[in-house]
């Protein structure tokens, strides 16, 4: 059965976000550091009269971090609201969710994001799980 996602750019590569996982698209404006937080942590920003955590995705994969990014996903996990940084935000489309494949060679954080697999024009796209990328919480999940 199809189910709508958000096609997003992260580190240069396609990705799928389930678009239950997905509350709204923004623009990210001024980022507050926040003392001793996680690395994958850029800081907290300001955001329709509440404050979010601004996660850098690139960070959160083992990545070098992309000081550029200023689109974001906002999404929500466990009573919290997290801006999960992106390079570039492109479609949103309905697409059936295909197991990974067995063959399918992806870095330690990517596999722990990764959910499956869409093909979007015969090119397989990775499904990401934004929880997965959020400090403390993707930790409780290994």
């Amino acid at each position: 059965m199809s189910h709508l996602y958000l096609i997003a750019q992260v580190a240069g590569r396609a990705v799928a976000i389930d678009s239950d996982q997905v509350e709204s698209v923004v623009d990210i404006g001024e980022v507050t550091q926040v003392p001793r937080a996680s690395q994958h942590v850029r800081g907290l920003a300001a955001l329709r009269s509440r404050v979010v955590t601004v996660v850098d995705t690139h960070t959160a994969l083992g990545l070098e971090s992309s000081s550029q990014a200023r689109r974001a996903v906002i999404t929500h996990v466990e009573g919290h609201h997290y801006a999960m940084l992106v390079d570039a935000l492109d479609d949103v489309a309905p697409f059936d969710l295909l197991p990974l494949a067995g063959g399918v060679a992806l870095d330690v954080a990517w596999q722990r994001a990764g959910r499956g697999i869409v093909e979007r024009d015969g090119e397989p796209i990775l499904a990401i799980d934004l929880a997965a990328l959020v400090p403390g919480y993707s930790a409780a999940l290994n």
